[in-house]
């Protein structure tokens, strides 16, 4: 988060092309956040890994950022989706096992699961295993939205896709999703587990 005075993610990434200890600042304002995207996504294990060659990648690539772009995040996601899509195996695996036995070994400590098992944990198991069927496409769109708390334009710059194809994204998404919980919301059973 940037507060008041500091520089914003472009001028960050200007000062790293011409200075690269600079870079660190931009590490230090979305690192947290994406590893816990990330880790969302991938598990703990993977995380680390994924964040680290996201980092280092947009290094690289200091010198082809659009600095009209004030906000680096969408940057980043679009850099660490990609870095996904090599583990897709990884993810879905991982919510067909939280839809096998109800238990998200990837998002929660396990302090959080006894806490949670009781209410959530049908809904859990039915949220994983609708995500573990939509495309990879669908998927990364609507986690987005639902984990980074990304706009459609922000998913779109992340994605390099149309907001068109991000709005026709997420709402087959939604459609396959709500249909797999029954008709509800998914990010209303999302928001209801995470409560739990």
């Amino acid at each position: 988060m940037i507060t008041h005075g500091e520089p914003d993610d472009a001028e960050v990434i200007d000062r790293a092309r011409r200075d690269p200890a600079a870079f660190s600042v931009l590490f230090d304002r979305h690192a947290p956040a994406l590893h816990r995207y990330v880790t969302r996504r991938l598990g703990d294990s993977l995380a680390d890994d994924v964040v680290a060659e996201t980092f280092l990648a947009a290094f690289r690539r200091l010198t082809r950022y659009d600095t009209a772009h004030r906000d680096a995040r969408p940057w980043l996601y679009g850099i660490a989706a990609n870095l996904i899509g090599k583990h897709r195996r990884a993810e879905v695996r991982a919510y067909l096992a939280l839809a096998r036995t109800g238990t998200d070994e990837v998002a929660e400590s396990y302090a959080d699961r006894v806490e949670a098992r009781v209410s959530a944990s049908a809904a859990h198991q039915e949220l994983a295993e609708a995500l573990a069927v939509l495309s990879p496409e669908d998927r990364e769109v609507l986690l987005m939205i639902a984990w980074a708390d990304f706009s459609y334009e922000e998913v779109a710059r992340a994605l390099g896709i149309p907001v068109g194809t991000v709005r026709s994204r997420l709402h087959r998404a939604r459609r396959k999703t709500r249909a797999a919980l029954g008709g509800a919301d998914p990010s209303a059973v999302e928001e209801e587990a995470t409560r739990g």
